[in-house]
């Protein structure tokens, strides 16, 4: 890799100027004008008699991916500028120009996906046959089936086009909330202003003075802001549920579901395996109570750091460190994340302005992905910092497929990710020259396990029941922090000392109109890529190629079926999910054995 290596990203090579990028603009009204024609396009279309006239509709077919696929394009520079600077006004009207072209596009597909319904079963059977359509035929008859259980086209173009300023807009305006706070924080250099990213890297601090006294802070902040975000959270739940009511849909994990290409079985068996797997981190959790000194750990101590490992590491070393640990697995691997940094496609600069979290966006006309996050050179870091390459590697492995069989699923996405991440830590604890070093890499690893089977658990009995609630009225803040804190207290098994409240309202995932629940898909993506590091330490250096493989594959298949097909593993039958939870117990018993007489 090149050195010194750029703490923030290139987006210049994307689209030059930012926010205000003539080619920008070019490309936004040439995309305007093919939305359009594809909208003729599709009004002409009817519903093949017979197979061979279903030729008539490639050209639809083709212009279908090709907008979708530059819409994706605009909207992650959208997104990338917004995240980089939450005070640039312009990149907001970007983003807005392009979720109204999107909307419209959506509305398009709507009535595309109409002809596919409305298409007759055996002409449907030798239309998929057809050289041409044959690589289409799971997304094609995904989005046929899906238009089944649908309203009309007309009410769906409606919905879409009223969610623009309704649906999606109320998610917008959750990120002006965000950027409005502010949170005072002092040091030995003074006082200062933090952003809620800035302050958020805080809450991990090893020293537990400024922890505590940042989450007091913190809970203050997002207290205040308790009202906005109530509304907010209220609005995007009332319309999900009165679309869900239009569809006749009852269940409100349906679509997050059918998102995610897997089923109720699935998911049920993969918490019950876990719930009977949370004893052992009832256990970790009481022994770093005793190694931090305290009787119990609050909120704000579950990640607080241990050992020496708590040292800053500099962002050059941690970016070596996982380009080495990836190519122990897979050199292909390692040659794609040295690619990321020496092209510039990372942002990790510390500085006020940006938004918090991170995340990894793939650009499918420019075949790049970018990567953001704000580098602490803690431990957690690393991880996030190879969380997001795993995203990009992922993005990189399917560039050659036709655009619709692209688009894989939330919970596999994770899983690739995810999967990165124990590829580094796992190395790190076996590498470790001490054995406090050990025991400090051995926690970073457990905390990740208390995030998935915890963390988010809470997470996702709060939202369940949330929408339980709204489907009777409003939900004031005050019932969703007494929801919020009864749903952590269940999932950490009651545990902890203190609780976070306003977490509802802190967490951007609660607020994404792209993905419903976008929560449970993580705990699936961690279950399974742990599950696969398992078969990978079996299986030995053969199962990068076998893995690859799997991947590739994530966009034209049921989860289910693709570890069927790949691994011969029936995901609906614990044994899969509870050999990723003995893996992960492992660990927990060797930190428990190696602290004993620490506590």
């Amino acid at each position: 890799m090149k050195k010194p290596l750029s703490l923030t990203w290139d987006l210049e090579s994307i689209y030059p100027g930012g926010s205000s990028s003539p080619e920008l603009a070019s490309f936004l009204k040439k995309l305007e004008g093919d939305v359009e024609s594809l909208q003729q396009l599709v009004k002409n279309s009817l519903p093949p008699v017979h197979a061979e006239a279903s030729a008539e509709l490639d050209k639809v077919i083709e212009l279908l991916q090709s907008c979708s696929g530059r819409l994706v394009q605009a909207y992650e520079f959208a997104t990338c500028l917004g995240a980089q600077n939450q005070q640039d006004k312009e990149a907001v009207r970007v983003a807005s120009k392009v979720m109204g072209l999107r909307a419209r596009f959506e509305g398009i597909s709507s009535q595309f996906n109409n002809v596919l319904r409305q298409t007759s079963d055996e002409v449907w059977a030798g239309w998929m046959e057809r050289p041409e359509i044959a690589p289409l035929k799971f997304v094609l008859s995904e989005r046929r089936n899906l238009a089944r259980e649908k309203m009309s086209p007309e009410l769906e173009s409606l919905a879409l086009e009223l969610a623009v300023d309704g649906y999606h807009g109320w998610s917008e305006h959750y990120e002006t909330i965000v950027g409005s706070i502010q949170i005072p924080f002092e040091d030995e250099e003074g006082s200062k202003l933090l952003s809620v990213g800035q302050a958020f890297n805080k809450l991990d601090d090893s020293d537990p003075n400024v922890r505590k006294a940042m989450f007091r802070k913190w809970e203050e902040a997002w207290g205040g802001a308790a009202e906005y975000c109530a509304d907010t959270l209220n609005h995007l739940a009332g319309f999900r549920l009165k679309l869900y009511a239009g569809r006749g849909w009852e269940d409100v994990l349906k679509e997050p579901l059918s998102l995610n290409r897997m089923s109720h079985d699935t998911l049920n068996v993969m918490w019950d395996v876990i719930n009977q797997s949370k004893p052992a981190l009832v256990s970790y959790l009481k022994r770093k109570a005793k190694l931090l000194g305290v009787d119990s750990l609050s909120w704000v101590d579950v990640g607080a750091p241990l050992g020496e490992s708590t040292e800053k590491i500099p962002y050059e070393q941690a970016a070596a460190d996982i380009v080495n640990q990836f190519r122990k697995f897979s050199p292909k691997l390692a040659e794609f994340s040295e690619q990321a940094f020496d092209n510039n496609w990372i942002e990790v600069e510390d500085r006020p302005g940006k938004r918090p979290g991170g995340f990894c966006v793939s650009f499918p006309e420019s075949k790049e992905s970018r990567i953001f996050m704000t580098y602490s050179g803690t431990a957690s870091s690393v991880s996030t910092l190879a969380h997001e390459l795993g995203h990009a590697y992922h993005s990189y492995l399917l560039d050659d497929q036709p655009f619709f069989n692209q688009n894989y699923a939330m919970n596999v996405a994770e899983t690739a990710s995810t999967f990165a991440e124990v590829i580094v830590s796992d190395a790190q604890v076996k590498a470790a020259g001490s054995a406090e070093e050990k025991i400090a890499l051995l926690e970073t690893k457990i905390q990740n396990s208390v995030a998935f089977f915890m963390n988010i658990h809470a997470r996702v009995l709060f939202e369940t029941r949330f929408y339980e609630k709204r489907k009777e009225g409003l939900v004031n803040a005050e019932e969703l922090s007494e929801l919020m804190e009864e749903a952590q207290k269940e999932a950490f098994c009651g545990v902890l000392s203190e609780y976070h409240p306003h977490f509802w309202a802190s967490k951007l995932h609660f607020y994404s109109t792209d993905v419903p629940f976008y929560n449970f898909p993580y705990t699936v993506g961690y279950m399974f890529s742990t599950g696969l590091y398992r078969l990978a330490l079996q299986e030995g250096a053969s199962f990068a190629d076998k893995y690859d493989d799997l991947l590739r594959d994530t966009g034209v298949m049921t989860l289910e079926d693709l570890v069927s097909k790949h691994l011969n593993v029936d995901l609906t039958q614990p044994d899969f999910w509870q050999g990723a939870a003995d893996l992960i117990v492992e660990d927990i018993i060797e930190f428990l054995s190696m602290t004993e007489h620490l506590a």
